[in-house]
């Protein structure tokens, strides 16, 4: 999806809700399934992932955003990510890794995947394809032996983030729902957000501009697991 368009329809539903996204003072973490389905809940539902979506593409550090993220909406006390390493897993760079990272097959690439959960709560998952001979020994020795995210690992490099691509996965309101004469929604129940709602793929770059890392990182239905806002 254009980032352009991203962005003016997170602003426009922002506006539209400013005031009424107030969360509970609870601080207990609910999952998403405790939101009642109806338009007024897809509407914020819509407009907080997109209002993530946002903030990704307009900061360098996934990590850190990610971690405001979970702060702001008290997912956890403290609002710490951490990173959870998939072990026996590996992804060999394809050509277009590759390419994106100026290299050939013959170049050291590693793969590393991680879990981001703040505190008990899975945030995302992110595959990692990176170059270790463009990071520090110390920063190796951080991404192979422990759990440290890697845009916390990295963090010295003052790198900058280049999305190549953002796509919302879900649409809690179907394309053209304001065209429609009736509002969506409105079933009795409660909001189901299924396991992944918006994935981006992007490259870390040095200042100069060589790249070191592409990474592909998709959000799961629990970056909305709090309580629905309150009017």
């Amino acid at each position: 999806m254009n980032a352009k368009l991203v962005g003016s329809r997170a602003t426009l539903l922002i506006l539209l809700l400013h005031g009424s996204l107030a969360v509970a003072g609870d601080t207990a973490a609910l999952a998403p399934q405790d939101w009642p389905d109806n338009f007024v809940a897809r509407l914020e539902a819509l407009a907080l992932i997109q209002t993530l979506n946002a903030d990704l593409l307009s900061h360098d550090s996934a990590t850190l955003t990610l971690e405001g993220w979970c702060a702001s909406h008290r997912l956890a006390a403290p609002p710490r990510l951490i990173a959870e390493r998939v072990s026996g897993v590996d992804k060999v760079a394809g050509e277009e890794q590759l390419r994106v990272l100026g290299v050939s097959a013959t170049d050291a690439v590693r793969y590393r995947r991680v879990k981001l959960l703040c505190g008990s709560v899975l945030l995302s998952e992110a595959d990692n394809w990176y170059l270790p001979a463009r990071l520090t020994p110390e920063m190796n020795r951080l991404l192979d032996t422990t759990d440290t995210p890697f845009g916390r690992a990295v963090q010295a490099l003052h790198f900058q983030r280049h999305t190549i691509s953002a796509t919302l996965l879900w649409q809690p309101l179907p394309e053209g729902w304001e065209m429609s004469a009736a509002a969506p929604g409105g079933r009795a129940g409660k909001l189901v957000a299924p396991a992944a709602v918006l994935q981006h793929r992007a490259v870390l770059t040095l200042p100069d501009g060589t790249p070191f890392s592409e990474v592909v990182e998709t959000y799961t239905g629990n970056v909305l697991a709090f309580p629905p806002p309150h009017p």
